[in-house]
């Protein structure tokens, strides 16, 4: 038995997207049915429709949310019928390598739910991130179910489904940015103001946010950053060092994801310190640098994927402190809109007018 739900498809590279009916199959074993409440309008839902990290179209877009469980399939022990979730898109499998090792947030081998959502013409649908929240309702691997506290609203706990998330973890699980560091972050869109925020509280005594949007420099000194730099005017390498003494940043976020904010964030951080690349490449993309100023400089170059995180021991964590009043999620939503608004919210977003469009579903 399947169930009809209208969902947001992108049926060919570059085309605008559309509302669509999805067939979602019950839960099979291991699966999860969830009503979406509310969906996050990120970068990487434009990606998958501009065919940036793939072409197996058409897509059922959205990924980045929360809603309530539905009904689960037989043997699913960890997620039950009434549950508040936090989609994530890192099911840890618990026995690859890497979380036989103790190192889950690196699983090499994360899951996805079996059964496919279709067309009503039986064309195969493939989920954003194995998710597609875009949707009324969405099929999940259960593992991809995160549950957490449901006193927070579902538009703001959908925002660690992904860019928040992301944007945090580079700073604190991939950067290990600790009390008394210097941080610059290059791009402030979601994911860097993210790192920002991530980076204030872990501690850091000097924060430096790099855009060439004054608009979202003001927003990333509401996160957090002590000082701003608009690389259009200003040469961003040059001036994160005079902030840091001379020295350069502790810890450098690249949350942009281009060779030259790449180029200027390994040489904007302190000898012995810290690149961390959250921002998401295009495949044609390539980086040059002087091997030996690799050598010579010392520290370390991360990428970061999804901000390193292990969704079971930091959504239900910051969570908590949402609910404390000291993580502000509610700052990144620009604006809710609704399953039909999508493709302006995409053009918002690449005009840089929002942080986050949400769709309230």
């Amino acid at each position: 038995m399947t169930i009809s739900v209208q969902g947001v498809v992108a049926r060919g590279k570059g085309e605008p997207v559309e509302l669509a009916t999805v067939l979602v199959p019950e839960p099979g074993p291991g699966e999860a049915l969830v009503t979406v409440q509310a969906c996050g309008v990120c970068h990487t839902d434009l990606h998958y429709k501009e065919g940036g990290i793939g072409d197996d179209f058409p897509y059922l877009l959205g990924h980045e949310a929360a809603g309530v469980v539905e009904a689960v399939g037989p043997d699913v022990t960890d997620v039950a019928p009434g549950d508040f979730v936090i989609l994530n898109w890192r099911a840890v499998c618990g026995r690859c390598r890497a979380c036989s090792r103790g190192r889950p947030w690196y699983c090499f081998n994360t899951h996805n739910a079996t059964q496919k959502m279709t067309l009503e013409d039986g064309t195969v649908l493939s989920p954003a991130l194995g998710i597609g929240a875009f949707a009324e309702k969405t099929l999940v691997a259960s593992g991809q179910c995160t549950k957490v506290d449901p006193a927070i609203p579902a538009v703001a706990a959908g925002l660690l489904g992904c860019g928040v998330m992301a944007g945090i973890g580079a700073a604190i699980n991939t950067g290990g940015v600790t009390r008394g560091d210097t941080v610059a972050v290059i791009g402030c869109g979601g994911v860097g103001d993210g790192a920002i925020l991530g980076a204030r509280l872990a501690g850091a005594r000097t924060i430096i946010a790099v855009d060439v949007d004054d608009r979202k420099l003001e927003w990333a000194r509401e996160f957090g950053a002590t000082d701003v730099i608009n690389s259009r005017d200003t040469d961003p390498v040059a001036r994160i060092r005079e902030l840091t003494g001379g020295n350069g940043a502790d810890v450098v976020v690249e949350a942009i994801g281009r060779p030259q904010t790449y180029e200027q964030a390994f040489y904007a951080r302190d000898l012995a310190g810290t690149v961390v690349l959250v921002g998401v490449p295009t495949p044609d993309m390539r980086l040059d640098l002087p091997l030996l100023d690799v050598f010579g400089r010392g520290g370390a170059l991360k990428s970061s994927w999804y901000g390193d995180c292990l969704p079971s021991r930091d959504f239900p964590m910051l969570v908590d402190l949402h609910l404390q009043g000291r993580l502000p999620l509610d700052k990144f939503v620009s604006e809710t809109i609704g399953l039909a608004d999508i493709e302006e919210a995409f053009a918002k977003m690449s005009r840089g007018e929002v942080l986050r469009s949400v769709v309230i579903l």
